[in-house]
């Protein structure tokens, strides 16, 4: 396999590996726990991992149809719900797309970064936060189950082209 440098996030890396190993996990973690990781599964998969940005659902059908699956929207839907139930993929809220998940083998609050130029999404980890929204929600009564934080801005290699 050609190696092939491209920009991940807001850096370079080698994207056939990422590919490949996001891939690989999620097959094995299919395995582990009995689930059918079907062809269109890991085509959409395939698909948001190729591109580094949120896709929306009926960008999704495109490429899907471009590679000889149905079209139907319940097919999109059906793999994205999947993907996201088992951590493959996040739903980016402010664009109502999706990316694959970075840290898919990690329990964590993922911080999306957005740049509304280029529209690339960096996903990084949650290490700590000022704003600490599971204290604030025990003292309510609320249980968070999950959190994602979204940050538009512009990223360092287009602050460079202005």
């Amino acid at each position: 396999m050609e190696e092939k440098s491209a920009s991940f996030g807001f850096e370079q890396h080698d994207h056939n590996l990422c590919l490949s190993k996001a891939i690989q996990a999620a097959e094995d973690y299919c395995t582990k726990y009995k689930l059918q990781f079907t062809p269109l599964r890991r085509k959409v998969l395939e698909l948001l991992l190729q591109e580094h940005r949120a896709l929306g659902a009926y960008a999704i059908l495109d490429l899907l149809r471009d590679a000889g699956f149905s079209s139907q929207p319940p097919v999109a839907y059906r793999a994205l719900s999947f993907l996201v139930e088992h951590g493959f993929a996040h739903k980016i809220e402010r664009l109502n797309a999706f990316v694959a998940c970075t840290l898919s083998d990690t329990s964590h609050s993922p911080i999306f970064m957005i740049c509304r130029k280029c529209e690339t999404v960096v996903e990084a980890q949650s290490l700590s936060s000022n704003l600490n929204i599971s204290a604030a929600a025990k003292a309510k009564g609320f249980e968070v189950e999950q959190t994602n934080l979204e940050a538009k801005g512009v990223c360092h290699s287009c602050v460079e082209t202005v």
